[in-house]
């Protein structure tokens, strides 16, 4: 039972890494491609965080623990975001 929801969310996350290779060489927008490619990583971060890390079934002093990293990346994929999307 445990081995079938790993091999599911093993599933899911070689299908949005291969949605984010594709959009790399797809002919969409830059801005879209990237944007797209932001949150299909912070998809596959939370699917990591709680399938593999066990944070599902942890108190809450460890998604306190957990949250704290999470805001400094999304602070650096904010800050980095114009470099990527407006490249010269």
């Amino acid at each position: 039972m445990i081995t079938r929801r790993y091999l599911f969310v093993w599933i899911w996350l070689l299908a949005l890494m291969t949605l984010s290779l594709f959009m790399g060489v797809a002919p969409v927008a830059r801005n879209a491609a990237v944007t797209l490619m932001f949150t299909v990583a912070a998809i596959k971060t939370v699917l990591v965080a709680l399938h593999f890390m066990h944070l599902k079934i942890e108190p809450w002093l460890i998604y306190a623990i957990a949250l704290v990293p999470v805001v400094m990346v999304v602070g650096f994929m904010l800050t980095l975001f114009p470099d990527f999307v407006f490249a010269r």
